[in-house]
């Protein structure tokens, strides 16, 4: 049925769109695309419930309505690529490699039982209680660890890849970056040596249009920052942030550059902050940003936007396209009614093993800081 649909799509496109990477998705990877925004969504949704119910501590950093960047960018990597996202990327962490298996746990992802417990500052948790955000990683999944230093993951997943290539490998790596992150020293240094490398590292751009409290216009003169990538001679894309398919196009044109051998690349994603640079600035956000901005801002919602696709291309029907009514409506006003069932059971999984796990010994606080000697 699914190869049905690809073919039936296929014939209607216009020789442009068909050379297009996402040509070649069927229907089937539309439905999986589409669960994935509902996925990335609840999870955002429901660690403001659960912080709002006094089951959860410390500071959130929302992807509500950046969902279509993360899900379209992961989901035509390869299992043994690397991903380097940053703390409001959160979803990204359990999103590799989730396009085989949601609740395979031996996929090059994390668990959602690993990253909740993360959250919630669980020993359980890949950093055992050290920080109750992105601060993670595992080699194993390659996945580098998320730093507070914008940017500076960049040189990190160069020095990757170039090991990988060294070692006869064609893995691509791919790091997350707020716009506000192009203006540090490191950016330029990292995507300098990944040029004149040719290094497969392709750089994602999260222009939500404010670096915490700075807007666009006070970072950067000119309007793309996919335009950095002009003074390094490689790749700058520029891709619509709130449509998932785009992103998807964009993303994988920049992976098969760089996996080609042609070198790193910037893909800039135009995008909105949903809310503020933390739950601590939610309140300061309202003050700094104007109301008609954040509505305007927000009116394209991922979820929206995918569902029009679908229903236009005749894989979903317009009444089936008002089931699970997510989309347009903030953490306060949705429900679990608003997800499939499969979003809620696999995100609940997590959260529970999450609250159930223990807290890591006291004992445990110097470990690792000093070297044991015997």
């Amino acid at each position: 049925m699914a190869t049905t649909a690809k073919a039936d799509h296929q014939t209607g496109l216009n020789d442009e769109a068909s050379k297009l990477p996402s040509a070649q998705l069927t229907k089937g990877d539309y439905e999986e695309l589409l669960r994935q925004l509902y996925l990335a969504r609840y999870f955002d949704v429901r660690l403001i419930k659960e912080k709002k119910r006094g089951r959860l501590r410390g500071t959130l950093y929302s992807s509500h309505n950046q969902e279509a960047i993360l899900v379209g960018s992961l989901f035509g990597l390869q299992s043994e690529d690397w991903i380097s996202p940053i703390h409001r990327d959160m979803p990204a962490f359990f999103l590799k490699d989730i396009r085989k298996d949601w609740n395979n746990d031996d996929r090059m992802g994390m668990t959602i039982q690993e990253v909740c417990a993360q959250v919630w500052g669980k020993a359980t948790s890949p950093g055992r209680a050290r920080d109750n955000w992105s601060h993670i990683g595992c080699q194993s999944k390659h996945i580098i660890h998320s730093t507070s230093m914008l940017a500076g993951t960049i040189p990190a997943a160069a020095g990757v890849v170039l090991a990988d290539r060294l070692n006869g490998k064609n893995t691509i790596a791919m790091t997350f970056n707020g716009e506000g992150s192009t203006a540090q020293g490191v950016f330029h240094e990292a995507v300098n040596f990944a040029a004149v490398h040719k290094l497969p590292v392709v750089t994602i751009i999260e222009n939500n249009q404010w670096a915490y409290g700075t807007p666009t216009n006070l970072e950067y003169p000119l309007e793309d920052f996919a335009r950095r990538a002009d003074g390094y001679g490689i790749l700058g894309l520029i891709a619509d942030g709130q449509d998932v398919v785009d992103v998807y196009d964009k993303v994988m044109q920049a992976v098969n550059h760089a996996r080609s051998g042609k070198g790193p690349s910037i893909v800039e994603c135009k995008t909105f902050r949903a809310y503020g640079h933390g739950d601590h600035d939610d309140d300061r956000a309202a003050r700094y940003r104007p109301a008609d901005e954040v509505e305007k801002g927000r009116e394209r919602d991922p979820i929206a936007v995918m569902k029009k696709r679908m229903v236009e291309m005749g894989y979903m029907t317009a009444d089936d396209a008002k089931n699970y009514a997510a989309e347009g409506k903030g953490a306060s006003e949705v429900t679990d009614i608003d997800f499939p069932q499969q979003v809620v059971d696999y995100l609940s999984k997590g959260v529970e093993f999450a609250i159930k796990s223990p807290l890591p010994e006291a004992e445990e606080a110097a470990q690792w800081v000093f070297k044991e000697v015997e």
